[in-house]
């Protein structure tokens, strides 16, 4: 990439922003290797990022601890290239509604379940952040 070629954004929403969006940030992150800029956001955040997905990601070497909820404003919609919601199944607090040329995931919210909940969630995630990094943003596929 050259200095002049633009970076891309790629923002990751869904309800609460504290598991599946934190995920796909935390991936996207590693993997892109600054070549990317992500971010994840909600539009009803949670307070802190759910222990239990930091504990997923933490069995596979991410660190997503010192992450944050955020909340989706028009302004990062309109200022990010790749749009991502994670499914929500929310109707009233939904993103979907929010957004123009999105991209939907459809990963269910583990929110409540067991950790083999999450580990599945965290699974699914790293595959579609994988296919996004190579089909969508043309670089190579990540191991």
């Amino acid at each position: 990439m050259t200095m002049k070629e633009k970076i891309k954004t790629v923002l990751f929403i869904c309800v609460g922003n504290s598991c599946r969006s934190q995920m796909a940030e935390g991936f996207c992150r590693r993997y892109c290797g600054g070549l990317v800029e992500c971010s994840s956001v909600g539009t009803k955040p949670a307070k802190e990022v759910n222990p239990l997905a930091v504990k997923a990601m933490e069995e596979l070497g991410f660190d997503i601890s010192g992450q944050v909820p955020k909340k989706l404003t028009p302004e990062m919609v309109d200022s990010n290239d790749i749009l991502i919601s994670m499914g929500c199944g929310v109707e009233d607090t939904c993103p979907a509604p929010l957004l123009k040329d999105f991209e939907d995931w459809e990963i269910e919210d583990p929110y409540g379940q067991s950790i083999e909940k999450y580990r599945d969630t965290r699974d699914k995630i790293q595959k579609k952040v994988k296919d996004l990094i190579e089909d969508v943003l043309g670089l190579d596929r990540v191991k």
